[in-house]
């Protein structure tokens, strides 16, 4: 996963693609792993995501 706003980034719910890390996306550590979620996906689970729940829950 990417580490820095220069890398390429996947969304890990619905794979949207983008060339780096947009400061718009939300980034998650889950178990040891950063996960980044796309504009759309993070606002339909923001509350799961303030919840702190994992996105295997949502």
């Amino acid at each position: 996963m990417p580490s820095d706003p220069g890398t390429p980034a996947v969304c890990a719910l619905c794979g949207t693609a983008a060339d780096r890390t947009p400061p718009t996306w939300t980034c998650s550590v889950e178990n040891g792993v950063r996960r980044f979620f796309c504009d759309d996906c993070a606002r339909a689970n923001i509350r799961s995501i303030e919840g702190r729940l994992d996105s295997p829950w949502w």
